[in-house]
């Protein structure tokens, strides 16, 4: 891989460079030998050895992006669990299978913002013991408010509005990022057409961008939203706030240590949610991902920050999402929601209870993951709940012995599981499953075997992270794995659609072209948006898919010079995040690392088309 040129002289690093990254290349590039394994990092934690998955078959040369270097996981990084003890209920998580080069995440370690504990956690989860039955039992808790900082903070969402009702009844006015929602229509279908409209001419340049921080260590950076006013994304211990087409810096939010995870979802009023490092680790120790906080995104403060007490332990939490004006936090150890709005203590499941909610999917609903049981003899409940009280509306029992389940959408509400470990490749997907999300029936069971559709869920930890599935319209949009094109060393793939009423194929199908990979992002009303990854001598490209004529539109196509296509490659659906909205592209990275001799990286690359 080519050393990319610096930006030109006395230009702001977060400014769009004159001209692109730089010259188009005049041949293909060669990919590079792969960098040696790194050494953990300070603070790394040691793994348990990863079961053997299929691998991805690797391309052949002259197809594929080139390799980037594998970064040195350290601080910041989230821990893997440990195995349990007999009554305990959380399982030893395995890992994902390591993609070769030109698929997922290229040449990299496993994706740190996915199938990880956060550090701090445990070596032996301490969970509520054991039992039968998913009844939610709530209570007052005891909430630890840390010192309220006033401070600038940015954030959005890759938004589109939904306006539903939620199970509460009361209008929801949540605004969903990418994911999937739809509107009424059947299953939460609609056949309305979306917002983002083809530009006369969807030639894009490059925005800005933003380069990789400077650390000695892999941290965290998960996190990154977009409004009509702002595109934020996380760095090291900080949100920064961008104007999105200028790309000059509006604010910076400091934080005391690292952002874990945080929520894909904000309320109409700009609110959301992240959960943080209270300090930064220093070497061999953890500050463990303890801290709550609700971010105003339209004034740029942070309202509130909590911590949440299992008797008089502090929590490590897992994941947060936020629903109507409620924000949801959830782990082994338990679970709390509070109001966005004021912090104020919501419901808690009853420390006493005999099951827990190990996450829950945000949006237009709430619904909650709810596991009872020990591991191997696991119950898995999907329960659609009252924001506001915790109250359960519905509750979709799992097959007994499914350990893991992810939330797909919660409106329509789509849930991924891997049935019997039979995905086998480390997706974390083999069967997808459409609820009632009112009555808790469960409408259609979908095959997706994992070596004929591509997507990923986490369903460990990270209970709504699942990449490249959407749910919306009435249809369940997949895409299928790679596999050969027409031309020479060429692959490609299609986005099929399924039924959510019936679970059948609606034999419609897109295809991505010779070249290309299709990755579905989001709904934008009826129509699916869409990325597609290149080949190698080409830009990536976004496009918009009718739902019902299922014709393809082009909204946006990348520079193909070699320095855009090189650092683009570093950013695809299967880790990264991108975000799609009027007519623009963003993508980052979830984490920060030390520096590669393979070439420069960045934590975020903007794109826009239509001059």
């Amino acid at each position: 891989m080519s050393q990319p040129p610096p930006p030109p002289p006395n230009q702001p690093p977060n400014q769009p460079p004159q001209g692109g990254f730089g010259p188009p290349p005049d041949q293909p590039p060669a990919a590079p030998p792969t960098p040696p394994a790194p050494q953990p990092g300070y603070g790394y934690p040691q793994q348990p050895p990863a079961p053997q998955q299929p691998q991805h078959q690797q391309p052949q040369p002259g197809y594929g992006p080139p390799q980037p270097p594998a970064p040195q996981p350290g601080y910041g990084y989230p821990q893997a669990p440990q195995p349990p003890q007999p009554g305990y209920g959380q399982p030893q998580a395995p890992q994902p299978p390591q993609p070769q080069p030109g698929y997922g995440y290229p040449g990299a370690p496993q994706n740190p913002y996915a199938q990880q504990q956060p550090y701090g956690y445990p070596t032996v989860p301490v969970g509520p013991a054991p039992a039968q039955g998913g009844g939610r039992n709530t209570t007052t808790f005891v909430i630890v408010a840390a010192a309220l900082v006033v401070i600038a903070l940015i954030v959005g969402g890759g938004v589109w509005y939904a306006k539903s009702s939620g199970g509460d009844g009361k209008k929801d006015d949540t605004a969903h990022s990418s994911g999937g929602t739809g509107g009424k229509n059947g299953a939460g279908g609609t056949t309305a057409g979306g917002k983002e409209k083809a530009p006369a001419d969807p030639a894009a340049k490059v925005l800005f961008q933003a380069p990789m921080p400077k650390t000695s260590d892999t941290v965290v950076t998960a996190g990154s939203w977009l409004t009509d006013q702002v595109y934020a994304k996380s760095g090291i211990a900080q949100i920064v706030g961008y104007d999105p087409v200028k790309g000059t810096k509006l604010w910076t939010v400091k934080l005391p240590g690292p952002v874990c995870t945080a929520a894909k979802h904000v309320t109409q009023d700009g609110r959301t949610a992240i959960v943080f490092q209270p300090k930064m680790p220093v070497k061999n120790s953890s500050a463990g991902c303890s801290q709550v906080a609700a971010i105003d995104l339209a004034k740029g403060t942070k309202l509130w920050t909590k911590t949440v007490k299992n008797a008089d332990s502090t929590i490590n939490l897992d994941n947060v999402t936020v629903a109507q004006h409620t924000v949801a936090v959830g782990s082994t150890n338990g679970g709390a929601a509070f109001d966005i709005d004021s912090g104020k203590a919501l419901w808690q499941p009853k420390p006493g209870d005999t099951c827990y909610d190990a996450g829950y999917g945000g949006g237009a609903k709430l619904i909650a993951m709810r596991k009872c049981g020990s591991y191997g003899d696991r119950q898995l409940h999907v329960q659609t709940i009252d924001p506001a009280s915790g109250k359960v509306i519905s509750d979709y029992k799992m097959a007994s012995g499914i350990e893991y389940a992810s939330i797909v959408s919660t409106d329509p509400l789509v849930v991924a599981a891997d049935v019997g470990d039979s995905a086998g490749d480390g997706s974390g997907i083999s069967d997808y499953f459409s609820i009632d999300g009112r009555t808790g029936k469960l409408l259609a069971r979908i095959s997706a075997p994992g070596d004929t559709y591509a997507g990923r869920c986490d369903g460990i930890t990270r209970i709504e992270d699942c990449r490249e599935v959407v749910a919306g319209g009435g249809k369940l949009y997949v895409p299928t794995e790679e596999h050969d094109g027409t031309g020479k060393y060429s692959k490609t793939n299609e986005v099929v659609a399924f039924d959510l009423a019936t679970g059948k194929e609606t034999g419609q199908r897109a295809e991505a072209g010779d070249g290309y990979l299709l990755a579905p992002l989001r709904m934008d009303g009826g129509n699916l948006i869409a990325y597609k990854r290149p080949p190698y001598d080409k830009g990536g490209q976004v496009v918009s898919i009718d739902g019902g004529s299922f014709k393809a539109t082009e909204l946006l196509e990348n520079p193909a010079t070699q320095d855009v296509r090189q650092a683009e490659t570093t950013m695809l659906p299967d880790y990264a995040e991108i975000l799609f909205g009027q007519g623009r592209l963003y993508m980052s990275s979830v984490y920060a690392h030390k520096a590669s001799s393979y070439g420069k990286e960045y934590l975020l690359l903007a794109f826009g088309a239509g001059g």
